[in-house]
């Protein structure tokens, strides 16, 4: 187990030198490794902004602007952290703005009943939607800052290295974050299955 670990940690690393030199590169002008940086880290930074905007509809344009931003700002990326890192901090700043435009700005609709037109404009009967809705459900209730951990390590798949370095904290913080985090969720999980689950 130890040595499929530390595997996993050794392709990891390798995969995100990778993507620091093609960052490093296109800053340098190149295309090519322009290329292969966005489609190495497009589905990371698309995962990311979906949990923290909370909206589907907007993901791919809100991971189309970090890129964009990205590549607006590249001139100051130095590779002294992963640019995987680099990019989901942008990524971060990307919704916070989008979330705080969305808050002042008025909306319209000729529905009367907004709720029920949104429930059926859901994606029902898609495989891993009723346990996708579940899943997002509960984390949104932990704290922000172990939610956050989660998603990163979990669901993006930093290493606790990479989160720390992306929160700023020690390491020994986001192992706590996301260990207490998978307990309220597995504790959360157990409740909504009844009584019955632990026995089951």
């Amino acid at each position: 187990m130890t040595s499929v670990l530390f595997a996993a940690r050794a392709d990891r690393a390798r995969a995100d030198a990778s993507v620091t030199a093609w960052a490093l590169a296109a800053r340098g002008g190149d295309p090519d490794a322009a290329d292969h940086f966005v489609r190495a880290l497009h589905g990371d930074v698309l995962r990311y902004v979906t949990h923290l905007s909370g909206d589907p509809q907007t993901a791919h344009d809100l991971t189309q602007d970090t890129f964009a931003r990205a590549f607006g700002s590249l001139h100051r990326f130095e590779g002294r952290a992963s640019a995987r890192v680099w990019l989901l901090s942008i990524a971060r700043r990307a919704v916070a703005d989008s979330l705080r435009r969305t808050a002042v700005r008025p909306r319209i609709t000729d529905v009367t009943d907004w709720q029920t037109a949104v429930e059926h404009n859901q994606p029902f009967g898609l495989p891993g939607f009723e346990e996708g809705v579940v899943l997002l459900d509960l984390l949104e209730t932990l704290p922000a800052e172990r939610r956050e951990a989660f998603l990163l390590t979990q669901i993006v798949g930093l290493s606790y290295e990479e989160a720390a370095g992306f929160f700023g904290c020690p390491v020994g913080t986001v192992r706590s974050r996301v260990s207490r985090a998978r307990a309220t969720l597995e504790r959360l999980l157990q409740e909504a299955d009844g009584p019955d689950a632990g026995a089951a």
